[in-house]
């Protein structure tokens, strides 16, 4: 559990990665499609993602994991097994209940945050975008959308699964040019929900017999 962190925070590959940018392509459907699930999202106060967390390497997921995430504004809460991560809009705290250790970071620009829909914001600058048709996710008529890195990142390809009729995202499958594979699948959502006003403060008395560790 110690990477899983890590791995899913969506586009972070890109360290000591070497590439020629080349000219950016986006299909103009599937750019339609990913502003509109974009704005819906940013017109809630709050959202909610309970989702499956998959692993594994050659295209074969091996391992799956539970998790949940909130986010109000720039502030997100993920917690997968005995990994917690909290981002209060300045520092990110991993928190790994195993090893009783915490680590605190400020985000840069070569860090993203963590997001079932991370790749709706990042895509405008670093991805060839190409609408893929029709695809079936669980009983859902789903469309389908496939990101290529402008220049080297680490990833091979993603693999966005959307609702455009309710405007959200249903998948999201990331291959990896080391042959990893990690697939989001959103169970259950929820929007502008009452949240504890502590939901996203990392709370250091709760944590007195942890190695805490400031990067």
């Amino acid at each position: 559990m110690k990477k899983v962190i890590s791995k899913i925070v969506l586009g972070s590959l890109i360290v000591g990665s070497i590439g020629f940018a080349q000219a950016q392509k986006i299909d103009a459907k599937a750019k339609k499609i990913l502003d509109d699930i974009t704005a819906n999202y940013n017109s809630k106060k709050n959202s909610y993602f309970k989702f499956a967390f998959g692993s594994g390497t050659n295209g074969t997921v091996s391992k799956t994991e539970p998790g949940i995430y909130y986010s109000a504004g720039n502030k997100y809460k993920l917690k997968i097994m005995e990994t917690e991560q909290i981002f209060d809009g300045s520092k990110i705290y991993n928190i790994n209940e195993e090893d009783k250790e915490v680590t605190v970071a400020k985000p840069n620009e070569n860090s993203a945050m963590f997001s079932p829909i991370n790749y709706l914001t990042s895509y405008r600058k670093d991805y060839n975008v190409i609408y893929s048709g029709k695809k079936t996710v669980d009983g859902v008529n789903a469309d389908l959308i496939k990101l290529t890195p402008v220049k080297a990142n680490g990833l091979k390809h993603i693999y966005l699964y959307v609702d455009a009729a309710r405007k959200q995202m249903l998948k999201l499958e990331q291959f990896g040019t080391n042959k990893d594979i990690s697939v989001i699948s959103i169970k259950e959502y929820k929007e502008n929900q009452q949240l504890d006003p502590n939901m996203f403060v990392f709370d250091k008395n709760k944590f007195k017999n942890y190695l805490v560790t400031e990067l």
